[in-house]
């Protein structure tokens, strides 16, 4: 199978343990990247500006395909219980978290780069897959993203 014809996915798993992020159809694992999060990959998103990557289930509803980081695929974070967690926290969850891909100011190589957590949260991939990933889902594929 080559890269452009992986068709649609139902599914995206990301498992933070293993900086790694699946698409799936029917179960089945059709392709498998490595990631690059934020600075603190550990636990969950809390509040804005903790460098976190939120964990749970959430949608994949819209994209943004004139993103500072290439292309950019919107993460639905904070759902309701993310909000009410931030409200009894009495922070601000923060929001706006993406799939994006690589820094256009990095002077790291793409490799060098999916190597270190360099985002403020959002999850990274090469170019070359994020464009797959932008032909696999459509608008509100569910993404699961795991500790």
């Amino acid at each position: 199978m080559s890269k452009s014809d992986i068709g649609k996915v139902d599914l995206v798993v990301v498992n933070k343990s293993d900086a790694s992020m699946s698409l799936m159809r029917k179960g089945k694992v059709l392709r498998r990247y490595k990631i690059a999060m934020g600075d603190r990959p550990t636990g969950h998103k809390l509040q804005e500006g903790d460098q976190r990557t939120p964990e749970g289930r959430y949608l994949l509803d819209y994209k943004k395909s004139d993103s500072a980081y290439y292309r950019a695929i919107h993460i639905s974070y904070p759902n309701e219980e993310d909000r009410l967690r931030a409200e009894a926290l009495g922070v601000n969850p923060g929001g706006q978290i993406m799939i994006h891909g690589q820094n256009p100011n990095s002077s790291l190589t793409p490799d060098e780069a999916q190597r270190l957590n360099w985002t403020d949260g959002c999850i990274a991939l090469k170019n070359d897959e994020i464009d797959e990933l932008w032909r696999a889902i459509d608008t509100g594929t569910p993404i699961e993203i795991w500790p």
